[in-house]
């Protein structure tokens, strides 16, 4: 089955799923309410947007020279910086890592570029046991499915359905679940051979990466095996340290309405007798950032901001989309990442109401760059040969008023027949608007003929 076929299925499926869709709104909501909150903690929120974009669009447009100098801080501090073009190469510098060590578990904390490459199933192929350590992706994990969310993994579940996931009663407390977690988790840590993170931001002029969490589980995955090794988009990069003291409380605002995370830790390099490696994965990003025009989406800073507030996303869900960036800023990079011939569909999935761009706390042009990649599909005939002809015929109709009127009469006769669409759209009425206008005319411009002779009358004497 083809990506769109996957895509229009599940999108099917998941709109009617009502328990789905009411554990997703009650989610939103709260999460509507805190940001809100958050965002009033600014003395200007739209000016704090203004700087962030303006320092990572100086990252991005200079991103070679901060990169370079990103390398050569954490080589200087005693780390190894490893460049991996595309996922296959990233998953054989870990698998390389893993072998020549003798790894044979690994804890990972929440990580979307881990889920862009599929680096658990590699790790699973290859005998090295990897096990999620954040609640949420470990939740995945023991349901065998990807994340719903770039934030909140499983945002789609309610505290009924974790509970049974852990074959617990559907009774049991949020502090019970995480207890039980946390208890199978600990000795996961105690026991791993390499740590796998992410990283929300590398710093350019000191050679750190910028980690930030609420549960802790990052800095036990990095702090207690031997070997850590983070990796992460190469856009991510920032200039200055002194960036995250904007950058910082802006995704934590954007990304759960807090002033800032609870752990939000910088790593400098290994622990004594440890390793620290950094994988730097394009995977699609240069040819993203080579396209003027778009590569500002390259800005991203990963805070699902736009996937809260899509009607799309909250209609379909997070699966339905089928990749691992999921909402308005997936259909953005996602046909750039993977490539537009399997995913050119995706723009299509957006109202085009503009909510994400209003919400990136970052100022991506997020609905016009959907706007650009549904006309590059166009460009490059990826879209349905039926829509090409669809649009044909509606260009030709409109170009004469003629044709304008026999394409309503048109609707009006099939309405008539009982021909139905496939929503559940009002069926036509079987009369045009323009014949009712004549109708109404008409009869207007008699009634007014017939008031403005009664008014000129001049009466006998």
């Amino acid at each position: 089955m083809s990506t769109v076929s996957q895509f229009l299925e599940a999108a099917r499926q998941k709109t009617a799923d009502s328990h789905e869709r009411t554990a997703v709104r009650k989610a939103i909501a709260t999460y509507d309410a805190k940001v809100a909150d958050g965002k009033a903690r600014f003395a200007d929120w739209q000016n704090a947007r203004a700087i962030a974009a303006g320092k990572k669009w100086d990252a991005i447009n200079h991103l070679d020279r901060y990169l370079e100098q990103f390398e050569r801080n954490v080589t200087a501090n005693g780390g190894q910086v490893h460049w991996a073009e595309d996922s296959a190469q990233a998953r054989q510098i870990i698998l390389d890592l893993a072998r020549q060590r003798g790894v044979k578990k690994v804890v990972k904390s929440k990580s979307m570029v881990t889920e862009e490459i599929h680096l658990n199933e590699a790790l699973g192929v290859a005998g090295i046991h990897a096990i999620e350590t954040d609640l949420g992706e470990y939740i995945c994990q023991v349901r065998r499915e990807p994340p719903y969310h770039i934030v909140t993994p499983v945002m789609h579940l309610t505290r009924g359905d974790i509970a049974k996931t852990f074959g617990l009663p559907a009774t049991t407390t949020a502090e019970e679940i995480t207890m039980l977690a946390r208890d199978r988790l600990r000795q996961e840590f105690l026991s791993a051979d390499m740590g796998i993170t992410g990283a929300n931001f590398l710093v350019a002029d000191t050679g750190m990466i910028a980690i930030t969490e609420n549960e802790g589980n990052a800095r036990l995955s990095f702090s207690l095996p031997r070997i850590h090794v983070a990796i992460t988009g190469i856009e991510k990069v920032i200039p200055r340290f002194e960036d995250l003291a904007l950058l910082w409380p802006l995704l934590s605002t954007s990304g759960t309405g807090q002033a800032l995370t609870v752990y939000n830790s910088l790593i400098t390099g290994p622990r004594p007798g440890g390793e620290f490696h950094v994988i730097l994965l394009d995977n699609g990003r240069t040819s993203l950032l080579a396209d003027a025009e778009q590569r500002d989406a390259l800005h991203c800073i990963r805070c699902g901001a736009c996937l809260n507030v899509c009607p799309v996303y909250k209609s379909i869900g997070g699966h339905s989309y089928g990749t691992t960036y999921q909402g308005p800023i997936g259909s953005v990079i996602t046909p750039h990442l993977r490539g537009a011939a399997e995913w050119s569909h995706l723009p299509y999935a957006s109202s085009l109401c503009g909510a994400c761009t209003d919400v990136c706390p970052v100022k991506i042009d997020l609905h016009h760059h959907l706007l650009h990649n549904r006309r590059n599909a166009v460009r490059q005939k990826l879209d349905h040969p039926l829509q090409r002809m669809a649009f044909r015929l509606w260009l030709w109709a409109m170009q004469s008023p003629a044709r304008y009127r026999l394409g309503g009469k048109l609707a009006a006769w099939a309405g008539h027949l009982g021909f139905k669409p496939p929503r559940n759209f009002p069926m036509p009425t079987g009369q045009t608007f323009r014949g009712w206008w004549k109708k109404v005319g008409q009869a207007s411009r008699l009634s007014n003929s017939e008031k403005s002779t009664r008014e000129t009358r001049v009466p006998l004497e």
